[in-house]
C-alpha cells in the first residue's frame, strides 16, 4: 500500500463538500481513528496514513449518492487525485452491497468489517447511560451482536464475513475494534465538534 501524498485537509473537505450530516461525519472520524489503530496494531504504522484516510473517505458519497454508493466515489475522489489503491480500498468497502470491488489487502478486509461494527458499537453505546464505549464489555457488545432487533441496520453478515476475510474469530474482531474506539473515543468527540 502506498504513502498517501494526499492531506488530511485535502481529505476532510472533499467529506464535507458532500456530506453535511453530523452522523456521518461522526462516523468518518470513527472509523478513520480506528483504522489507524489497526494499522499499527498490524505491522502496518508506516502505512497509517494512508489507512486512516480510507476509513476518512469511505463513505464520501453516500450522503449525497445513497443510490450509487461506492458507485459514485471515484469520481469524487478524482477531485483531490486521490491514488487509485486508495479509490480501490473505498469502494471495496461496499463488496457485495454497492458494488462487486472485492477487499483484497488487509486493510480492504479490516476496513470492510470495521465500517459495520463501529456502526453496531456506537449504536450500543448510544444506549448506555454514559453514551460511551469506554465502559462497554466484550461481553455486552456480543449480546447486542446477537440481538438481532438491535441496529437491524448494521449488517451481521457482512461483519462476519469480514472476520472470516481477516482469518480472525469473530471475538478477536469485536474486541479489538471495541478497544480502537474506546482508545480514540475522546479525540473523535472532540474533533467531530469542529470537523
Amino acid at each position: 500500500m502506498p504513502h498517501t501524498h494526499i492531506t488530511r485537509e485535502q481529505a476532510i473537505s472533499l467529506l464535507k463538500k458532500y456530506n453535511q450530516e453530523p452522523f456521518h461525519l461522526l462516523h468518518a472520524r470513527t472509523v478513520e481513528a480506528v483504522m489507524r489503530r489497526f494499522a499499527h496494531l498490524l505491522g502496518y504504522g508506516q502505512e497509517a496514513d494512508f489507512w486512516a484516510l480510507c476509513g476518512l473517505l469511505h463513505d464520501v458519497d453516500f450522503e449525497k449518492f445513497p443510490q450509487e454508493h461506492c458507485l459514485k466515489a471515484p469520481q469524487l475522489l478524482a477531485e483531490i487525485g486521490a491514488e487509485p489503491e486508495l479509490v480501490h480500498a473505498v469502494c471495496s468497502h461496499g463488496y457485495g452491497l454497492a458494488c462487486d470491488v472485492r477487499p483484497e489487502h488487509e486493510m480492504e478486509k479490516v476496513l470492510f468489517a470495521c465500517d459495520e461494527l463501529t456502526g453496531l458499537i456506537g449504536a450500543a453505546a448510544r444506549m448506555r447511560p454514559s453514551k460511551s464505549v469506554k465502559d462497554m464489555e466484550l461481553a455486552s457488545l456480543k449480546k447486542k451482536f446477537k440481538d438481532k432487533k438491535f441496529a437491524a441496520g448494521c449488517s451481521r453478515d457482512v461483519i462476519q464475513q469480514g472476520a472470516e476475510m481477516l482469518g480472525w474469530p469473530l471475538d478477536q474482531l469485536l474486541e479489538r475494534t471495541l478497544t480502537a474506539m474506546k482508545e480514540t473515543e475522546d479525540d473523535v468527540r472532540a474533533e467531530a465538534s469542529a470537523v
